[in-house]
């Protein structure tokens, strides 16, 4: 009866042999710790976070160590819509994390490279403008395309139908100050109020769903004002190739000009000016061409819409509330002005 003993004693000196090989083998350390090959990120610093963008599908997002826990994956791509046969349409469309301001624009930032050989990005400046602006507008749904427009306040209050047109047709609206001034001539209060103003001002006329991009008026950029920019995680945007469209106001010209410059570039954000009647003419023949030379479109999308400031949207309501102000006669045309009879018979 004492082979149970035995038997007994025989197993327990062969758990010992295993565990002991399995710990000399790992040097110790449980699977939890052997798992954890990167460390915390709790004590990164700001700045080396930023410092590795990730400009897949999401630019100037801080690429940070992964964490201990594993996280969901991202949500699926939404598929563009489809266009007609034959229009140039959207290649894909990029959502832009504008945390600490990042700048676009190799003719000035040079930090993001995220277009791919052969993708352009469509902005327009200084409208809305009666005649181009809807002009411009009519090119692109031709072409079934998207792009950016930076308004200025005061147009933007003066022709509120217009800017509401750009909105309903799935186009992303930055700003470009309230008056177009240059801000390296202002002062310190004066530029952060140009800036603010406008901002609240185009955020209050399409109901809150402007990005929280800008471009400097003639793309001169005071660094203290770069810097405030950044800290209200508005990204500046400057560009690769301008059609200075302001200077040149003939269609051919330009049309020939951004082309010429694409094909030495091989890829950019195109800046032109909706307000220049050059620019609506020429639009269509611009199009026709990215499409003939198989250029594809990116469209830019904000993160997150403009977060406004409060004494600034004070100032912007009275500027609409004014004589003429938009926001007095906010209703459709149709709902004011009412035929009740019909023409004599």
């Amino acid at each position: 009866m004492r082979a149970i003993p035995i038997a007994g004693a025989a197993i327990t000196a062969a758990l010992v042999v295993a565990l002991a090989g399995w710990y000399f083998t790992s040097g110790g350390k449980s699977s939890l710790e052997q798992a954890q090959v990167i460390p915390p990120t709790s004590q990164t610093s700001v700045a080396s976070r930023l410092s590795a963008p990730e400009t897949t599908g999401t630019i100037a997002k801080p690429v940070l160590a992964r964490a201990e826990h594993t996280p969901p994956p991202p949500a699926p791509r939404v598929a563009a819509p489809k266009c007609p046969s034959g229009t140039l349409g959207v290649s894909r469309t990029v959502e832009i994390d504008t945390t600490a301001g990042p700048g676009f624009g190799f003719q000035h930032f040079k930090t993001y490279d995220f277009l791919e050989p052969g993708e352009v990005v469509l902005t327009f400046d200084d409208g809305p403008w009666p005649t181009n602006t809807p002009a411009v507008l009519a090119a692109l749904a031709a072409q079934c395309v998207k792009a950016t427009f930076f308004i200025i306040g005061k147009h933007a209050i003066w022709h509120p139908e217009i800017l509401k047109q750009v909105a309903a047709q799935g186009h992303t609206i930055g700003t470009h100050t309230w008056s177009h001034v240059d801000l390296t001539k202002k002062t310190v209060p004066e530029r952060t109020e140009e800036i603010e103003k406008g901002v609240s001002a185009i955020n209050l006329l399409v109901g809150g769903k402007s990005a929280p991009f800008f471009r400097f008026p003639t793309l001169r950029h005071p660094p203290e004002t770069v810097e405030y920019l950044g800290q209200r995680n508005i990204a500046s945007f400057s560009t690769d190739i301008d059609s200075l469209d302001f200077k040149i106001r003939k269609p051919d010209a330009i049309v020939a000009g951004l082309i010429a410059n694409l094909k030495k570039r091989g890829k950019g954000i195109l800046l032109m000016h909706d307000f220049q009647r050059a620019t609506a003419i020429a639009l269509p023949q611009l199009l026709e061409q990215l499409r003939i030379n198989g250029y594809r479109v990116v469209h830019l999308q904000p993160k997150e819409p403009v977060q406004t400031l409060a004494d600034y949207d004070a100032l912007a309501a009275k500027e609409l509330k004014g004589p003429g102000g938009p926001v007095a006669d906010a209703r459709a045309t149709s709902n004011i002005v009412r035929t009740i009879t019909g023409p004599a018979d």
